[in-house]
């Protein structure tokens, strides 16, 4: 029976829907379109070359970070990554940051002002505001300063100068050669990425941080070139320090359902913290902008306060990387971990505050340890809980650092490629993105974007992928 609504030659008439379909895909045809250009194939070249150079400046800084430790505190020549502790200078110990204050104080000002702090800021401010062009001069003054802070006792990590060291190579180079302004900011992050990876061997969080602080972005021309550079800052650090992981502790074991959700609850904790520190520091920073004098000196008043602590506790000048170690290893007692954690946020904030050179990560690794390790041990005394107080010291790392700088990818995987724990990663993730629900509740900027906020300077909050 014939359809009463199609006749046969009407069916014939109409276009089957693939034939159609087929048509338009071949008119627009970009599915056979290929997905990458020879843009990102040079510019993931430059990465390479950029890795290598950044790979060898993280090692040249860290000799001359420890030839300046070793002629402050110990009298000796040598490029040892060594500690200011175990000095004999005793109540003189507090001069030797003063001395450094000068310094970077007299560099500031007749140098460069963008050498004042961690770097990290400035670098996002030129992203956002000057297409990523970082001046030539910083590629020399920012190391060196923050070489003579670091050396001279300031209680801060070498990564953070690094960073700002790398990311400024990977401009520099942006600027002399013809790209344009994204592949300029794939440049300095490709640079900042390599530093940091070079610093701590961790390349992946090394991306992660470059994604989340200063490409504000994930596409495939971007991330590519940076995963290439860190992958190579990571070789640079292999060939020159062997593998293995930065913060070496005993194997930890899986982790119990109900000690998950402490360290769940223990992460709300550091996003406290987190938040406290923050404007704790900004606080300080406030209270030096009203001092009637040049802010030039202010380094060497800071310095003041760093010598003082560092005169009664030896183990807050420098690094103090091995604090870290020594907090996750389970070392360190209750009491010596929360003296450690006062005594290195009072060094640090006014540190930072004062405008003198140097990084966040180490300083905020140290105290969320060691606050992390005193919840733990004190948890560990209710056995139903399950709680390692060598876990807990982890979230303590990674939590705080989330909570203060809301990098929550960052945070997590940073800390397992610093200590290869498997079993931290379960805990890490739900501590660090309860650490950034409460951060992100209680403060609006966080320690990395508060300084330039108040610049006016509008910092993304949310990223997606760009076409």
């Amino acid at each position: 029976m014939t359809d009463p609504l199609h006749t046969p030659h009407d069916r014939a008439a109409i276009p089957l829907a693939p034939s159609l379909d087929q048509s338009l895909v071949d008119a627009h045809m970009p599915t056979r379109l290929p997905l990458l250009g020879t843009r990102v194939l040079y510019i993931g070249v430059l990465a390479i070359l950029l890795g290598l150079v950044v790979g060898v400046v993280a090692k040249l800084l860290t000799m001359l970070i420890g030839l300046i430790t070793n002629l402050a505190f110990h009298q000796t020549w040598s490029t040892a990554f060594g500690r200011p502790a175990g000095h004999h200078l005793g109540a003189w110990v507090i001069v030797v940051p003063v001395a450094g204050g000068l310094v970077v104080g007299a560099m500031a000002r007749w140098g460069s002002r963008a050498i004042r702090g961690h770097g990290i800021p400035e670098a996002m401010e030129q992203v956002l505001t000057n297409e990523s062009r970082i001046p030539a001069r910083m590629t020399w003054l920012k190391p060196l300063s923050s070489a003579v802070a670091i050396g001279t006792g300031g209680p801060f990590g070498a990564e953070g100068p690094i960073i700002a060291t790398g990311g400024a190579l990977g401009s520099l180079l942006g600027q002399r050669l013809p790209v344009t302004a994204d592949e300029r900011k794939t440049l300095l992050a490709a640079g900042a990425a390599a530093g940091m990876a070079a610093i701590f061997s961790a390349p992946v969080s090394a991306v992660l941080l470059s994604i989340e602080l200063l490409l504000f972005e994930r596409r495939a021309r971007s991330l590519l070139p940076v995963a290439l550079a860190a992958a190579t800052g990571t070789g640079v650090r292999f060939a020159l320090e062997g593998p293995g992981p930065v913060f070496p502790m005993p194997a930890l074991a899986a982790v119990a359902p109900q000690a998950l959700v402490v360290y769940a609850l223990l992460g709300m904790l550091m996003g406290v913290a987190g938040v406290f520190i923050t404007r704790l520091a900004y606080g300080i920073e406030d209270a030096f902008e009203k001092l009637p004098i040049h802010w030039m000196w202010w380094p060497a008043l800071g310095g003041l306060v760093v010598g003082a602590v560092g005169y009664v506790m030896p183990g807050t000048l420098g690094v103090g990387y091995e604090n870290i170690t020594d907090v996750i290893s389970g070392h360190l007692g209750i009491m010596a971990m929360a003296l450690l954690a006062v005594a290195k946020l009072l060094s640090w904030s006014v540190a930072l505050g004062s405008g003198t050179s140097g990084g966040t990560l180490a300083p905020l690794f140290t105290i969320g340890g060691a606050l992390g390790g005193v919840c733990g041990w004190a948890l560990a005394a209710w056995p139903p809980l399950h709680v390692d107080p060598h876990m807990a010291a982890l979230i303590g790392m990674a939590a705080l650092f989330a909570g203060a700088s809301r990098a929550l990818m960052t945070s997590a995987v940073f800390v397992f490629e610093t200590t290869m724990q498997p079993h931290a990663l379960l805990p890490l993730l739900a501590a660090c993105t309860t650490a950034y629900l409460v951060s992100g509740l209680m403060m609006r900027h966080t320690i990395m974007t508060e300084k330039i906020a108040r610049r006016g300077v509008h910092v993304p909050t949310d990223f997606g992928v760009v076409p």
